[in-house]
């Protein structure tokens, strides 16, 4: 409400002053949001090389191929035997990795070496029963970025599901 004041009012000014035309000013708004846009995106992009350069970044992804072995709840990451993120799911955002969604986990900095993620799953197993567990992966962290697939599937041969952890190059 109060947007729509303000631009009412200097609308009115320029008009009074001869200035410029109403169609005007609204495709110069318009401009001006865009570039804005266009900026933030730019001062985004900047901000996570800053906060992740490539000498120490790694990203953890989650997808899923599960059809009724596994009912997703939750995840819980750790690096290093230390947790970095925990994430609960609800029921949408299950059905979007069943339906080929991808989820980021984890963006963050590791020291380049040897390094370890533990990724626990939390959910329901087949028959209903609880069902908890971990998958982990060993890097070697090198100067360009790591990205870490974490996968979700089903076993046909042993009617379970199965927790993958690789490196993507």
């Amino acid at each position: 409400m109060q947007r729509i004041a303000i631009k009412g009012l200097v609308m009115a000014l320029l008009c009074a002053a001869g200035l410029t035309s109403a169609d005007t000013l609204d495709q110069d708004m318009e401009s001006l949001k865009k570039e804005l846009a266009t900026l933030k995106r730019d001062l985004v992009i900047l901000e996570e090389d800053l906060l992740f350069p490539a000498s120490s970044q790694v990203s953890v992804f989650l997808s899923m191929d599960v059809g009724e072995f596994f009912q997703l709840d939750s995840v819980t990451l750790k690096l290093n035997d230390k947790e970095v993120t925990h994430y609960l799911y609800t029921e949408r955002q299950t059905d979007a990795l069943f339906r080929g969604g991808v989820q980021k986990l984890f963006v963050g900095n590791v020291k380049q070496g040897t390094n370890e993620f533990t990724a626990f799953f939390v959910g329901r197993g087949p028959e209903g029963r609880d069902f908890r567990r971990a998958t982990t992966i060993e890097f070697e962290k090198a100067f360009e970025p790591t990205f870490v697939e974490l996968s979700i599937s089903d076993s046909e041969a042993s009617y379970q599901p199965e927790f993958r952890a690789k490196v993507v190059e």
